[in-house]
């Protein structure tokens, strides 16, 4: 096989994407199209669309669910579990620390004023990023943009993101691009770490979409049922996830460190990440195997025009928590402007930027 990269090179690229990529699940997955698919060419488009069918299709969080099945595309299992780990170590890392600063101190109030600028700043990034993916991955196909346009909508209108849409999707587009012309042949306080790791690995196994879904079920568990956590204190958690890099459900580590120290924060972390890593590896050969064959390449079509409709509408549905007033809305259009006018603009500095400003409400 003629590897266009050696799996250092993409290890690193993971790392790096994980101290540096700001935005969550839909920016992160922006990224990685623009810098794997587009700029560098390691990865091939339709490598890539099967990556984020079956990152849409099974469930955990969508980036690192992505991440991992990129790192296998070449280096099989190996390659994804080296990527898997160096996309989310940086990020788990940094809230961990947040966390034991966090006890130590009593809360961070530091932390709106940083978010206020910030969330605003990464709508426009993540705005930026879906519209290129839109753009690159629909082309000018009418019937994968009327999938995108309805599940964008029904994504902004219903705030969630439903696997049946994605299966729904693919099913229409395979009848109608590809219709099999003959039968269908399947294809192959003290809390116990163990009541810490099946709750968290329910979470990472039975929740779908992109990382910001599991945050309802985390509310309903760690607050609502269990008690580990006050409201003010699950509302930090979640402000921690998105003003650092990486994917959006490493707050599962900030949750672990506040209910058990730093035990906590890796047994929470290795429940919730370790099913989408075996979601992700157990059909992986399935999918570079079949995936080509038209009718398989019609449904992943399909999925992957509705999971670019649920990012877009998610785009929508976070700004409205993030964009409240006039300075919000002039960040997020600068951004955007920015991005567009600035081809080789790191995000961070962006983000770094936007914090900045945010503090400045406090002096």
């Amino acid at each position: 096989m003629n590897r266009k990269y050696t799996l250092w090179q993409l290890v690193r690229y993971a790392l790096k994407l994980g101290y540096s990529g700001f935005g969550g699940p839909v920016a992160l997955v922006g990224y990685m199209y623009r810098d794997l698919v587009e700029d560098r060419k390691w990865i091939s488009e339709t490598d890539y669309k099967e990556g984020l069918a079956l990152a849409q299709l099974a469930p955990g969080p969508l980036a690192a669910q992505l991440a991992i099945y990129l790192g296998y595309v070449d280096y099989r299992i190996l390659g994804a579990t080296l990527v898997g780990i160096a996309f989310v170590l940086p990020s788990f890392l940094m809230v961990v620390a947040i966390g034991f600063a966090y006890q130590r101190y009593g809360g961070l109030p530091w932390m709106q004023a940083v978010f206020y600028g910030v969330g605003a700043s990464v709508i426009g990034i993540i705005a930026f990023s879906a519209q290129k993916l839109a753009h690159k991955t629909i082309g000018k196909d009418w019937l994968l943009w009327l999938i995108f346009l309805a599940v964008g909508a029904i994504t902004v209108i219903t705030e969630t993101e439903q696997i049946a849409l994605f299966i729904g999707a693919g099913i229409l587009v395979w009848l109608v691009k590809a219709p099999p012309k003959s039968r269908w042949n399947r294809l192959h306080t003290f809390v116990p770490l163990p009541l810490i790791f099946i709750f968290f690995a329910k979470a990472g196994a039975f929740v779908f979409g992109s990382g910001l879904a599991i945050v309802p079920f985390l509310y309903g568990g760690v607050v609502k049922e269990f008690h580990w956590l006050t409201e003010r204190q699950f509302v930090d958690a979640v402000a921690v996830a998105m003003i650092t890099p990486g994917p959006v459900v490493i707050t599962v580590g900030f949750i672990g460190y506040l209910v058990a120290g730093l035990p906590g924060a890796c047994v929470a972390a290795l429940g919730t990440f370790l099913p989408c890593y075996l979601f992700t590896i157990i059909p992986a050969p399935y999918f570079k195997k079949y995936g080509k064959r038209p009718g398989i390449a019609a449904f992943v079509d399909g999925v992957t025009a509705a999971a670019v409709g649920a990012i877009s509408g998610a785009v929508i549905v976070l700004g409205r928590r993030s964009i409240v007033d006039l300075p919000t809305i002039l960040l997020a259009v600068t951004t955007i402007g920015l991005l567009w006018k600035v081809k080789k603009l790191p995000e961070p500095l962006i983000v770094v930027g936007a914090a900045l400003i945010g503090l400045s409400k406090l002096l």
